[in-house]
């Protein structure tokens, strides 16, 4: 039996992005090409790979299986290319690295600077991706390794395919305007049933975190805005319009704002990912130790500077994932 490794990466594509019409249009292919691609591998395969309804396909528990594997040999021949490419035995080539907006401005810029400095050799590729979008990217191969977030209640969970890092345990804050900003003790969110609130869009969990924070405190909040920016967010806050809820990592100190901790304490858990049966390249495994130990260096400064660990810290187990990670090399 041999596999064609095209035809592996159009079957693991669709096994993430679910459609052929998806996947052809991520191969700039026809839809008509990838499914007559998709029935000789079926035959080279000997296998009933897909189940055909309709205009529709679904993958079979052998199309799963093999899908599984695809990912696993074309990150393999990704790895065996890179160290063939890197013939200075220095870590070089591309790294493809998504995050959230606020873990960028904290953690990814500072990596970036540091590894144009350190591994000149490397090309590290940076794009904003919202956390729920990033996993899937993550699975598809998008990216090499992506800087995402729990959504405090841990809905958010992992696929088998995906290893996760643990880097930051990020506190939920209240938001007030610098002249509100009172004693620094913990915020009651019942005390603020009155003010108006500035929320994330519709949909996305720092809403749904507002919203349902402030009903467990026994009211529905005041939406006095609602922003896809956490920079328009914090100006509204700023010029004294509104109270909100944010991760710490989000609170810009450019503006003019103030932070409290919740008496009922909410936490962000950070964490970087990679597919965890692939084969990191070299320049993917410095990116990855080098953005743990930016986390780490991240969380001293903060401490020191806050004189205390109540708001950004390690998280809980990070540096024994991240030891174990580094042994992956």
């Amino acid at each position: 039996m041999r596999l064609n490794t095209a035809r592996l990466e159009m079957l693991s594509l669709l096994d993430s992005l679910g459609t052929v019409r998806a996947v052809a249009a991520a191969l700039h292919l026809s839809p008509s090409a990838v499914s007559a691609q998709l029935a000789v591998l079926e035959t080279e395969a000997r296998a009933e790979l897909l189940r055909r309804t309709g205009r529709r396909v679904q993958l079979t528990t052998a199309g799963r299986t093999l899908a599984r594997h695809a990912r696993i040999i074309l990150d393999q021949l990704k790895a065996a290319e890179a160290d063939l490419a890197g013939a200075s035995g220095q870590p070089a080539g591309p790294v493809r690295l998504a995050a959230f907006s606020s873990a960028i401005r904290t953690l990814v810029i500072p990596l970036a600077a540091r590894l144009r400095q350190a591994y000149p050799q490397i090309d590290l590729d940076v794009s904003e991706v919202d956390p729920q979008a990033s996993h899937p990217a993550l699975r598809r191969g998008d990216y090499d390794v992506i800087v995402t977030a729990d959504f405090i209640d841990g809905s958010m969970p992992l696929h088998p395919d995906v290893q996760a890092i643990p880097l930051l345990a990020d506190a939920i804050v209240l938001v007030v305007p610098e002249s509100q900003a009172g004693p620094d003790v913990p915020a009651d969110v019942a005390d603020f049933a009155e003010a108006t609130w500035s929320i994330d869009l519709p949909g996305t969990y720092l809403s749904s975190l507002v919203t349902s924070t402030c009903r467990t405190a026994g009211f529905e909040p005041i939406v006095a805005g609602r922003f896809a920016s956490y920079e328009l967010l914090l100006a509204h806050v700023e010029a004294g319009l509104s109270v909100s809820l944010l991760p710490e990592l989000a609170v810009d100190r450019r503006y003019h704002v103030a932070t409290r901790p919740l008496r009922r304490p909410l936490t962000r858990h950070v964490y970087a990912a990679v597919r965890s049966r692939s084969a990191l390249t070299a320049a993917s495994q410095v990116v990855l130790d080098e953005l743990c130990d930016v986390a780490r260096a991240f969380a001293d400064d903060w401490r020191d500077r806050s004189g205390s660990g109540r708001d950004v810290e390690l998280d809980e187990g990070s540096e024994r994932a991240q030891r174990a990670v580094a042994r992956r090399r």
